[in-house]
């Protein structure tokens, strides 16, 4: 069992920069693939990045591509998203979420999931 913790939302102006965190507990965090999504009000859950147990291997939605940097801390067991040049689209309730396998990152198939941070930008 892996229990994720997300923190970081708010409200911020488009432009501007947010930093999410998701903080693990439980399992060997390492042992995991690592992903976040979003889902905004009406709208399906959105994958939005993903990283590899060892934090060498990321991958980003078109639509964050270039504005959207996700790391990873094994030793800390957290993994961050940096959000920069938001936009009012990025707008949405964002989610930390564990799996198993790398395939099929971009799928909401994961293991565990946290319960959230919303993230509101203001045009």
């Amino acid at each position: 069992q892996v229990q994720l913790v997300e923190s970081g939302g708010g409200l911020v102006q488009a432009g501007g920069s947010l930093r999410l965190s998701c903080a693990a507990s439980g399992r060997t965090f390492s042992r995991y693939v690592m992903g976040w999504f979003r889902q905004a009000p009406g709208k399906e859950r959105e994958f939005v990045a993903g990283i590899s147990w060892s934090g060498d291997s990321t991958y980003y939605a078109d639509s964050v591509k270039g504005r959207f940097t996700l790391s990873r801390d094994n030793a800390k067991s957290t993994v961050t998203l940096q959000m920069n040049s938001l936009k009012p689209e990025d707008t949405a309730r964002y989610y930390c979420a564990a799996r198993n396998g790398i395939a099929g990152i971009t799928t909401p198939n994961y293991n565990y999931w946290g319960q959230g941070t919303q993230v509101t930008v203001s045009s």
